[in-house]
């Protein structure tokens, strides 16, 4: 796993081992993180990159918070539970000197929290998290009134309080780009 674009562009990333198959981790390739990118960038949403202070949530690697950072983002914060891949993330943060932080929490139970423009969710699929972080993270005050939600599922999420601005699949992940109504 690398980073495919900015000024990290091929730098290699930590990533799950071959032991690290209790970490549940499904780090989103590179083909369709450079998909995503091309995407935000070059679909017609304005530059949602640049300057943005970005939330990665179920984070995992961090690999799509980090992109966004390579690529211009001002900031980023990564939300996720798991220890294995919280181990992970401390050091992909490291190896680039990203200006990142980590929450180790519950997406669904994120605390309060300060505006993000640019929010990257990747929860487990088929299991309603991303349904259930969305709504605390709407509550806790994570997400600006303006932001650009980039959600990764199998199958088309429900999108209660956003409104749905494009969508696209990629091999078995539907990407997915809302708003906050």
């Amino acid at each position: 796993m690398r980073i495919v674009g900015g000024r990290w562009r091929g730098r290699r990333l930590a990533s799950v081992g071959k032991g690290d198959a209790a970490a549940h981790l499904r780090p989103t390739t590179d083909r369709v993180r450079e998909s995503i990118f091309n995407l935000l960038i070059n679909g017609g949403h304005g530059d949602p990159v640049t300057e943005a202070r970005v939330l990665d949530v179920f984070a995992g690697t961090g690999a799509l918070g980090l992109e966004a950072l390579s690529r211009g983002g001002a900031q980023a914060t990564f939300i996720e539970q798991g220890r294995k891949a919280q181990a992970i993330l401390r050091e992909n943060i490291a190896l680039l000197d990203a200006p990142a932080r980590l929450h180790p929490r519950d997406a669904r139970r994120p605390g309060p929290g300060t505006p993000h423009d640019l929010i990257f969710l990747d929860p487990p699929y088929a299991q309603g998290l991303g349904e259930k972080a969305i709504a605390a993270l709407l509550d806790a005050g994570w997400i600006a009134p303006e932001a650009l939600i980039v959600w990764e599922e199998s199958t088309a999420p429900t999108l209660a309080g956003l409104i749905q601005v494009d969508q696209r699949r990629y091999g078995d992940t539907l990407v997915t780009l809302a708003r906050p109504t």
